[in-house]
């Protein structure tokens, strides 16, 4: 799915089922230490960046200031979680590995990455919120190298024309009354992807916190309310049924047709948003009471698996740090289409591009899937959870059902 922790897939990760969604693509099955002089070998998410690229030139010229040779391997998101894990049994792992940063958590429980304390990596400059998506049991596995997250799109023109002023939508009900407003004029209101994958979950995940509720409650009376929101859209007509079905994909090509007033989708449908012949604009997914929803993070860590030689980590740490550098993170973001990690380089992609500025709000608002300490019990929850949006919206069961179902799924 392009350039963002969506492109191919935003998933959780289970030590025994990791199961995220992607499509294929894959170099080689091992790391090559290289013959003759020193050889790094490097791990990346990113198969669509070919030698001679601006990213293959950044790792080599890091490897070129550690004073090694970089061997990089590009692998479709299923397949580079896969083999992380498999070469980590085989003692054969990268020195550098990006992965998603949902995954993380499930490799460093199962013994396959230091943490940032062991190599000494220097995580201060990250935003505290990015972090805390590869912490487990208190210690960093790695460094962000930029993320992503959700807003919602509007196409102004249709709202203009509904009598909508957008600056009034701050919350839940005045969202819902500009919905009504849309459909009034014979048009559409929201679009969104409420697939049953993790792809549903993340969607959710803005209206679920948003309402104040935990992921460790998924039956609170706020998750309710939040659940009971997207049915009672689907009843009155301003979301159409199809969002049961739809990956964000298809939840952006709606929007695209012109007839949506608003859709849930995220910073990587930019060059998209090039394309529609209408004019639109962003705003925050509005928390219920107002304020801004915290969204989840997309986006991947650098991170330093085991090794069995661990004087090699010296080197590794000498790649990582250059790779999230600010200088090279203004750059890699932009070409990943991510908002960079640090705050300094954020204040720097605003003024290159000030239409970034909801973005970098809406990242910092959000929160990491595996945060508040779930680790890797979140691909359960998250199962679960996208379980009971489905119930839902079918129809299937109630709201307060589908979810008291699910928690008692979880609490098994």
């Amino acid at each position: 799915m392009t350039t963002s922790a969506w492109r191919r897939g935003v998933a959780g990760a289970a030590l025994t089922a990791l199961v995220l969604a992607g499509g294929a693509c894959a170099a080689t099955d091992g790391p090559d230490r290289g013959t003759g002089g020193a050889a790094y070998t490097i791990w990346d998410p990113y198969p669509q960046f070919a030698a001679g690229s601006d990213w293959e030139k950044l790792l080599q010229s890091c490897g070129s200031a550690a004073g090694v040779t970089v061997r990089r391997t590009g692998y479709d998101t299923t397949d580079l979680t896969n083999k992380a894990l498999l070469a980590a049994q085989q003692s054969n792992s990268p020195d550098v590995l990006i992965i998603d940063n949902p995954v993380i958590s499930t490799l460093a429980q199962a013994g396959a990455l230091t943490s940032a304390d062991e190599t000494g990596l220097d995580t201060s400059a990250s935003a505290p919120n990015l972090l805390g998506a590869g912490r487990l049991d208190g210690r960093a596995y790695g460094v962000p190298i930029g993320a992503n997250t959700l807003a919602l799109w509007y196409n102004k023109d249709l709202l203009g024309r509904a009598g909508v002023d957008v600056a009034s939508v701050t919350d839940w009900p005045s969202l819902t009354a500009a919905l009504a407003k849309v459909t009034a004029a014979g048009k559409k209101g929201i679009t969104f992807s409420a697939i049953g994958t993790e792809e549903g979950s993340f969607q959710f995940l803005p209206w679920f916190w948003g309402s104040g509720a935990r992921l460790t409650a998924l039956d609170s009376p706020p998750a309710v309310s939040a659940l009971t929101l997207w049915k009672d859209w689907l009843t009155r007509g301003y979301a159409p049924n199809s969002v049961i079905n739809n990956t964000q994909t298809t939840s952006w090509q709606e929007f695209a047709g012109g007839d949506f007033a608003f859709a849930e989708n995220g910073t990587w449908q930019r060059a998209n948003a090039e394309k529609l012949d209408f004019a639109y604009g962003i705003i925050p997914v509005p928390a219920s009471a107002g304020g801004t929803a915290p969204a989840p993070t997309g986006g991947e860590f650098v991170s330093v698996p085991v090794q069995r030689d661990t004087g090699r980590y010296d080197v590794s740490r000498r790649l990582v740090s250059c790779l999230t550098s600010p200088d090279n993170l203004l750059t890699t973001d932009t070409t990943l289409s991510y908002v960079a990690p640090v705050a300094a380089v954020q204040r720097e992609q605003v003024a290159a591009d000030p239409a970034l500025k909801v973005w970098v709000d809406a990242v910092n608002a959000a929160k990491g899937r595996t945060g508040d300490d779930l680790g890797t019990r979140y691909p359960k929850i998250s199962e679960q959870l996208w379980t009971a949006v489905q119930g839902a919206l079918s129809g299937a069961k109630t709201p307060r059902a589908a979810l008291s179902a699910a928690q008692g799924a979880v609490a098994k």
